[in-house]
């Protein structure tokens, strides 16, 4: 490193990434900076440089007992060791030692007393909550969420005669030809964890799995608009069951909520869905196989006009990136949960699904909210011309059936006002109120003024 990329580095100031010190003397505290990085996503120390980014500089005695004051710390105060790189810079004020720490493959790192360091912007702080040494843990691949045990579960909870046929699918044999009871067969096949069945279990093969998993379902909501409303919007669900019936029920709620478009097809065809059901089917079960189930909250499945977006809980693990999916590269959070949905839904890795989705549809964005803690794929709808009769959901009266679920849920409104909700024209909208109202369905309310339609 230059002189100039030095001055560079400390015009900017410290961050995550990088850490002024003036001086190190003790090994301990030392060790805790490497860990940090180590546990996070590495950095670099520029030792020589005070906190206010003014050079100091270090002698050349410095560097000598600096160089074994890091090798003392990096092998015996951290555990597992690690082992961090050096480069000297001379500056007119002296020298300036630079300690490059890369990632650690080995996390946890601790120090000698067993905690755990984690970086927080330019400041380390040790990790006590217990989610938070998950995830370090899940990173390290130490420990997978669907592996865990749900305890207020037992055997009696698991659809034995749906695990029956999936057993026989899979291994064409049925499960009396092992000579194993359940007990001793799920273990076998990691689906039970000390003597309780495991989220992979529950999820795939539980009896009614949302009693004692709750938070691991997908909230469907359709809206009329481009954004979110509390309480307007076209359709919704809360999407239940095991992973196989959320998924059976998820692309129900896209295939009636979104337009079938008739092409070259004759009028009375039933149409083909908007955006390709291979498209939603690899998205929906990505979701569900590759969340993250060490964050109680559900998958998100939100239909806008414009837009179709899918949320899962969780950003991409360790540090892979929307580029690098885009490229078929995948990294597997979920193992039990994945090895086993492999041979129940269409699935066939996140990988090789996410590149059949692009070539079939290349309008998805994928967007990694790390701060967020959750990962979003957006699918851009075709602006599809409608007639004059179709609508939000296609078809001779789609959109005269959508603007009537909009009055029925949202009673009072104008024609202004429904049109700017449904993201429409106001002259469409009034071409359907006259529908609505000739067909005796909707009727005014109220006075010219202040009055709205209602539902009759």
């Amino acid at each position: 490193m230059t002189p100039t990329q030095l001055r560079a580095i400390i015009a900017c100031g410290e961050d995550s990434r990088h850490q002024f010190k003036r001086d190190f003397t003790n090994a301990e505290s030392l060790a805790a900076e490497l860990a940090a990085f180590a546990n996070m996503g590495g950095g670099m120390m520029l030792v020589g440089v005070g906190d206010d980014g003014k050079v100091a500089g270090l002698a050349s005695s410095d560097i000598s007992r600096l160089n074994q004051l890091l090798s003392n710390a990096a092998s015996q105060h951290v555990k597992p060791p690690i082992n961090p790189t050096t480069t000297n810079v001379k500056t007119p004020q002296g020298l300036v030692m630079l300690i490059e720490v890369p990632e650690g493959l080995n996390k946890p790192y601790v120090d000698t007393h067993g905690r755990i360091w984690v970086k927080t912007g330019a400041d380390k702080r040790q990790v006590t909550a217990r989610e938070e040494m998950q995830r370090i843990f899940q990173q390290a691949g130490l420990l997978h969420a669907d592996e865990q045990a749900v305890s207020a579960a037992n055997l009696e909870n698991i659809d034995q005669a749906e695990f029956a046929k999936y057993f026989e699918r899979r291994y064409g044999k049925p499960i009396t030809a092992t000579g194993m009871p359940l007990e001793r067969l799920l273990p076998n096949l990691n689906l039970i964890c000390n003597g309780h069945p495991n989220l992979a279990c529950m999820l795939l093969f539980g009896s009614e799995p949302h009693h004692y998993l709750p938070a691991f379902i997908v909230k469907a909501v359709a809206f009329p608009g481009t954004v979110l409303h509390d309480n307007l919007y076209i359709d919704n669900e809360n999407i239940e069951g095991t992973l196989a019936e959320q998924y059976e029920r998820g692309m129900a709620f896209f295939k009636r909520n979104l337009r079938h478009v008739q092409g070259d097809r004759g009028f009375n065809s039933p149409g083909q869905l908007e955006i390709p059901p291979q498209v939603l089917q690899e998205i929906l079960v990505n979701a569900l196989v590759h969340r993250d189930y060490l964050i109680s909250a559900t998958i998100r499945l939100i239909i806008f006009v414009d837009r179709v977006e899918i949320i899962s809980p969780g950003h991409l693990p360790n540090h892979l990136n929307t580029e690098q999916i885009r490229f078929g590269l995948s990294n597997l959070r979920n193992p039990a949960l994945a090895s086993h949905a492999f041979h129940i839904l269409p699935y066939q890795g996140m990988g090789s699904g996410i590149l059949r989705a692009i070539e079939a549809w290349p309008q998805i964005e994928f967007i990694d909210e790390r701060a967020a803690n959750q990962f979003r794929v957006v699918l851009k709808r075709p602006d599809v011309q409608q007639p004059e009769s179709g609508g939000v959901n296609g078809g001779v009266n789609g959109g005269v059936n959508d603007l009537f679920d909009v009055i029925s849920k949202n009673p009072g409104l104008r024609a202004p006002a429904l049109a700017k909700l449904m993201g429409l024209t106001p002259k469409k909208v009034e071409h359907w109120i006259r529908q609505l109202r000739q067909d005796q369905r909707i009727g005014f309310i109220g006075s010219p003024k202040t009055g709205g339609y209602r539902c009759l």
